[in-house]
């Protein structure tokens, strides 16, 4: 068998023939984000496992896709026995867990989160390449951005609103959900105050700049003090929304647009 390969790889040498590799047939995922992607575009049965939080249906959009393939604890030794492939991973995926598979001689594809709405295209067009499926990225790239189109009118008065997390965290203009908030018509008022990222946005500071609505993040089971200020009588007199499927905000995916159709009729309900 080994004779017969290497007389096939001298052939092609002479004959000038170039030598393809096949896409990669056991592949992992560990990271929710790479599962979501994945998902989209590879091959029926190249993806063999998923990491376990994309089972969850409070945590991923396609829980229900990401079922039909077994789920895995996104630890090295784990994957390992798998015998993958190939491993898609994010640049958040632990150093340690990176290091010891690439040691162990798995490749991995490391992908970075997606902070604006023109990245999902290349976070999509980047899977494709990795699973060697670049026709079905193509038309996911282009789907993604028809229906984005689509979405684009013209506003005649944008809203001031705040994006309001636990700890009294809020993002700016320059992340992914900023861009969401842009793309559906609203202002952030993030940005009035500095802020282009992700910082804190005490809550004194949130009830001076008086948004016309505040956005907040979801509950989540049990009580702590890292909630206490979404109940605070500040902010009574403000217009607070509770968290509209914040499944669709967390990746960099085309889910990120039934966000902005959401924000948009928020939008469209404030203008009433």
């Amino acid at each position: 068998m080994r004779l017969t390969k290497i007389t096939a790889l001298i052939a092609a040498a002479i004959l000038g023939g170039a030598v393809h590799a096949a896409p990669p047939s056991r592949v992992v995922s560990i990271n929710l984000c790479t599962d979501q992607l994945a998902l989209m575009v590879a091959a029926p049965g190249q993806l063999i496992s998923v990491s376990r939080l994309s089972h969850d249906p409070a945590s991923s959009p396609m829980s229900a896709a990401a079922r039909s393939v077994p789920a895995n604890g996104s630890g090295a030794e784990e994957v390992y026995l798998l015998r993958p492939d190939l491993v898609l991973a994010s640049s958040f995926t632990a150093p340690a867990t990176l290091r010891m598979l690439r040691n162990l001689g798995i490749p991995v594809e490391v992908f970075a989160p997606a902070n604006s709405l023109s990245d999902i295209a290349a976070r999509i067009t980047q899977m494709g390449k990795a699973l060697e499926q670049p026709d079905t990225a193509l038309e996911r790239v282009a789907d993604f951005r028809a229906a984005l189109d689509a979405l684009h009118t013209p506003v005649a008065h944008r809203p001031r609103a705040a994006l309001y997390y636990v700890n009294s965290y809020t993002t700016g203009d320059n992340t992914l959900a900023g861009d969401i908030l842009k793309a559906a018509g609203f202002d952030n008022v993030a940005t009035e105050a500095g802020i282009g990222h992700g910082a804190t946005l005490p809550l004194e500071r949130l009830v001076m700049l008086a948004p016309d609505v505040v956005i907040r993040g979801r509950d989540y089971p049990g009580q702590s003090r890292a909630e206490d200020a979404f109940s605070h009588p500040a902010l009574a007199g403000l217009t607070v929304k509770n968290a509209l499927d914040v499944r669709d905000w967390t990746c960099g995916t085309p889910h990120v647009l039934d966000a902005i159709r959401a924000l948009r009729d928020l939008r469209e309900e404030l203008a009433q």
